[in-house]
Formats: structure tokens, sequence, C-alpha cells
């Protein structure tokens, strides 16, 4: 066999295994963002407690696991639904940024309050702080671990 041969056969065989590293790096890579997703859920930074709700829905000591940005109204579509006629479609939105959550309000007709105070555009939320839409209130507080 000639010397070019024997080096034309190392240099593919060299880069066939190259492929193959970053193959199996990729796929690592892969593996470890699907685990990593798979806890998030888990992870939820807060919870909204269903104080009071004269309409039913949703039920007095209820609970909802917050994701880092929650919907609330009255349309199915929301994360938390509220079936109350003070309500909007798309009421407000809680959301998780920086160790904080915060409310907007979406331009509903009769507003969001936080401890009685109406909030205009976007109003931090504390811990036990409560929240009332149209008739329900209804109190943020740290999730279960």
């Amino acid at each position: 066999m000639d010397g070019f041969l024997l080096v034309l056969w190392a240099v593919r065989l060299l880069f066939l295994g190259l492929i193959y590293l970053f193959l199996a790096r990729v796929i690592r890579a892969l593996l470890r963002d699907l685990r990593a997703a798979a806890r998030e859920p888990a992870d939820r930074q807060g919870r909204l407690i269903v104080l009071a709700s004269p309409s039913g829905e949703p039920q007095a000591g209820q609970s909802f696991g917050l994701d880092v940005i929650t919907s609330l109204g009255r349309d199915v579509n929301n994360a938390i639904v509220i079936d109350d006629p003070f309500a909007s479609a798309e009421h407000a939105v809680l959301t998780y940024r920086g160790n904080s959550w915060y409310i907007e309000d979406l331009g509903s007709t009769n507003g969001s309050y936080i401890n009685g105070r109406r909030v205009d555009g976007v109003a931090p939320m504390g811990f036990g702080d409560e929240l009332q839409i149209g008739e329900v209130r209804m109190r943020l507080e740290r999730a279960l671990r």
C-alpha cells in the first residue's frame, strides 16, 4: 500500500471519530437539559389560596400553584379561571421576576386590588398579601416544598 493511502485512511478515521465525539456531546447536553426541564415544575415559587368566592368557583380553600407567568380571569384559557361577574375575560397577570411577585391589571373594568388598594399598572406583591378580583379574594403564600 502506498503511504498516501495510509495517510488518507487515517484522516478519514480521525474525521469520523470527531463526528462521533461531537454527536455524543450534543446528546449528553440534550439529556441534561431534558432532565433539568423535568425537575422545574416542582420548583414553584408560590401559590394562591382562595379565601372567599361568593360565586363558588374557584372554591374557598382551593390552592393554585403559580408559574412564573400566571394569567387570571374569566376566560377558560387563563391559568386560574375566576367565575365572577365582576372579573374580565383577561383580568390580570401575576409574574415572578427577580425574587419578587408582581401583579399587572390588564385594563379590567372593575380593577384588581392588593390589600384593599386598587392596582394601577404593575404593583409588587409580597407573601401574605391579599389579591381581590371581583368578589374573589386570594392570598399569596409560599409554595409547599
